[in-house]
């Protein structure tokens, strides 16, 4: 049978088709290959043998993690020079990039009578503006503060926020500063205008410093200008010693304190190290004038500046005393002018006429005696009043002729003396002024002796007893915070601190027991201090928890009230957490119910040995290790009954 033609045409195009399907595949799959095989041949040569390639008809998918995301671009384009650009589908990853370390928070800031500057760099989330408006208070409406503050945009690491706010705190302490701040850490350089200043600021700020902060002092006590430069030395019935002694330099104080011991004083003699002395050769002439005072046998000799007063003893060998004389006026170097004075001994009669001032230790000042004029003692009266105070002082002194014409300057120099004293006396005669007592001021001796030096002149006589006594010192007598925390305890363990049952209101009963308390703090300076609140067992734990809280709040309020400087004081409950006996008794419970007050001690943590400061904030200043543990001794019970359910 003989096909149509039409079938064969048919037949011909279905055949052609087929082939062209064939063909079409193979041309795919042969392209396939080659670019997937071309890819990667040219990555793995590039180095990016990370990268996987798979092709896709006439896609290429490229793959894989690249270390960089400039590597994942290098890879596109040595994909694209092996096949059109277009045909590339970027399936890439790159690594993450690890977070931009935060930068070191730290501030320099600077105080003196030009003002106040600040520099650094501080976290977005520390309050610019409360820094600066701190800083334009401290420093006045006249004195500039210079704002170099930067900020950057990351957390404020652990230890910035307590270390800044300490710093401000300081600051107002500080007239004349630099202090240095970064996480966990202060360093203060800072000067004060004697030693006194130093050692009570270094106190305080101490005292100030939040637990765990890393605290570095460098307070120096610049040396004193002494003017004029006085020295007094005295051989007597009681001993050698220096009612005042200045030396310019280490090497003098040594020389002279030297001197002395060689004439009979103790070896534990002081020597303010000053300046104004003079002349250099200041040690050389005092060492020359203890020695001829040692010869004599007796009385003093003082410097007032250049000028040299030796008063030798009365009854002292006339012979003895022309000799030392003559050869101590010439070894003296040539600035020096020497007042020597031998006193005659006198027969004994009714003594002296006399004006003598006393103080009691009650502040009461009674004025007797002599007085040359009546408006001396109009001046008398008039200028103890305004040092003592007008109710203080009494005046039963006389006037009478004959006395001496320095008797005015001597009873008013002898009552400016009498003000460096707690309590004591002055007694003036036509030939001595004698001031004896007691003083809270270690340097009052030096004082007086400058003083009288000053006033009275050359070759005039004066003799001073003063004692010091520490419980008389506004700074060293007062107590350390463990001997307060002592005396609080004592105060609670014989008057418990009670509250009305299930309250936060103190028992009327325990209010004498505040008032003690407030009494003793009064007299301790700034502490911190935690009034910890404590429950029994009986009822809800929360319901205890928030009445110790509200119990030591009640407390710290309360001391508040009684002018108690309470800005280092914290309250804090505990509820029952903190039982010191067993909760089963009745006694028990009684004694868990407490008040305890708790001195915060901070706990430093010195570096380690080869450790720059720049280490120690880079790894780890900002989240010391420092443990906190609680204080020892507790000292006081609080309330009846805790909140039952």
């Amino acid at each position: 049978m003989r096909l149509s033609s039409a079938l064969i045409i048919a037949i011909t195009f279905a055949a052609a088709a087929a082939v062209s399907v064939v063909a079409a595949n193979f041309s795919v799959k042969l392209i396939e290959e080659t670019s997937e095989i071309g890819v990667r041949d040219a990555l793995d040569d590039a180095g990016a043998t990370w990268a996987e390639v798979q092709a896709d008809g006439l896609t290429v998918t490229l793959a894989g993690t690249a270390p960089t995301e400039a590597d994942r671009f290098a890879a596109l384009t040595t994909a694209g020079t092996v096949v059109d650009a277009a045909r590339v589908i970027d399936g890439m990853e790159a690594e993450a990039v690890a977070a931009i370390r935060a930068p070191r928070f730290s501030a320099e800031i600077l105080r003196n009578d030009a003002g106040i500057s600040i520099i650094g760099l501080i976290p977005d989330s520390t309050d610019r503006d409360i820094i600066t408006d701190r800083f334009a208070a401290m420093a006045g409406a006249e004195t500039p503060v210079a704002d170099l503050i930067e900020t950057a945009n990351y957390p404020a690491p652990e230890g910035w926020e307590d270390a800044l706010g300490f710093a401000l705190v300081a600051m107002e302490q500080l007239p004349r500063a630099k202090v240095s701040v970064s996480a966990g850490r202060v360093a203060i350089t800072a000067i004060t205008d004697s030693l006194k200043d130093k050692l009570a600021l270094e106190k305080s700020l101490k005292s100030a410093a939040p637990p765990g902060l890393r605290l570095t002092l460098d307070i120096s006590a610049p040396r004193p200008v002494i003017t004029p430069f006085t020295l007094r030395f005295i051989i007597d019935e009681e001993g050698a010693r220096f009612d005042a002694c200045s030396a310019d330099t280490e090497k003098a104080r040594t020389r002279i304190l030297t001197a002395a011991t060689n004439a009979g004083m103790a070896p534990e003699g002081r020597c303010t190290v000053g300046m104004g002395v003079p002349t250099p050769n200041w040690a050389q002439a005092v060492e020359q004038s203890i020695a001829a005072l040692a010869k004599i046998g007796g009385g003093s000799v003082t410097f007032s500046d250049a000028d040299v007063t030796l008063l030798a003893q009365e009854g002292s060998d006339q012979g003895t005393f022309d000799t030392v004389v003559g050869e101590l006026e010439n070894a003296l170097p040539e600035v020096f002018a020497l007042h020597a004075k031998l006193p005659e001994t006198q027969a004994p009669d009714q003594g002296p006429p006399e004006f003598v001032a006393t103080l009691s230790p009650e502040g009461q000042v009674q004025l007797r005696g002599r007085l040359s004029t009546e408006n001396l003692r109009n001046i008398a009266d008039s200028y103890a009043r305004s040092r003592f105070g007008s109710d203080s002082v009494y005046t039963a002194a006389r006037v009478v002729e004959g006395l001496p014409s320095d008797w005015s300057t001597r009873v008013l120099a002898g009552l400016e003396s009498l003000s460096y004293l707690s309590n004591g006396a002055i007694t003036v005669t036509p030939d001595k002024l004698t001031v004896s007592g007691n003083t809270g001021n270690a340097d009052a001796s030096a004082e007086i002796a400058t003083l009288l030096a000053a006033k009275l002149g050359e070759a005039e006589d004066f003799e001073i007893s003063v004692t010091y006594r520490e419980k008389l010192d506004p700074v060293a007598s007062l107590p350390t915070p463990d001997e307060c925390e002592a005396q609080i305890k004592a105060i609670t363990d014989s008057n418990k601190i009670n509250f009305e049952p299930g309250s936060a209101t103190i028992d009327a009963g325990a209010l004498g027991t505040m008032d003690d308390i407030a009494e003793v703090l009064k007299t301790c300076g700034e502490l911190r201090l935690e009034i910890q609140g404590h429950t029994d067992s009986q009822g809800r734990e929360e319901m205890n928890l928030s009445l110790s809280q509200a119990r030591a709040q009640s407390v710290l309020n309360e001391l508040r009230a009684r002018r108690v400087r309470t800005s280092t004081f914290e309250a804090k409950g505990y509820g029952e957490e903190r039982p010191i006996q067993d909760n089963g008794t009745e006694e028990g419970r009684e004694a868990n119910r407490r008040i305890e007050f708790w001195l915060i001690r901070p706990e430093p943590s010195a570096p380690t040995p080869q450790t720059t400061l720049e280490s120690l904030a880079e790894n780890g200043d900002n989240n010391p290790e420092d443990t906190t543990e609680d204080a020892a001794g507790s000292t006081a019970s609080d309330s009846s009954g805790d909140a039952t359910e």
